[in-house]
């Protein structure tokens, strides 16, 4: 059993409402979840990270106000404080991701996601 593609989506982002384009071109019917409404828990950002096999930092959206605000950018922080700041501001998470299969991807550039169908 395969399985179900999922997509962190903010349907008033445009690059976001192309991955959902492009993945209903491919026939593929994702599990939406609206991250803003229902923001990720800190194991499956930790999931995620690692499916991307990237650090915090490079999920989050470093020009958001909450990122300048609670000082996000100081290097001494912990890889589990930048998540759990992720969690609590979810703005922060940049967007879409698409899971499939144990694999992830950012949907910038919109065909990246390609490479995990």
């Amino acid at each position: 059993m395969t399985e179900t593609i999922k997509i962190f989506h903010n349907p008033r982002c445009s690059k976001s409402r192309m991955a959902m384009t492009l993945l209903t071109e491919k026939g593929v019917n994702p599990e939406v979840v609206e991250y803003l409404k229902t923001p990720p828990t800190k194991q499956e950002l930790e999931d995620i990270l690692n499916m991307l096999n990237c650090q915090p930092r490079q999920l989050m959206r470093t020009h958001e106000q909450e990122y300048k605000e609670n000082n996000l950018s100081d290097e001494s922080l912990s890889r589990d404080q930048l998540i759990e700041a992720m969690v609590k501001f979810p703005k922060l998470i940049e967007r879409p991701i698409v899971i499939n299969n144990g694999k992830a991807a950012i949907g910038r550039p919109t065909e990246s996601i390609l490479e995990i169908l």
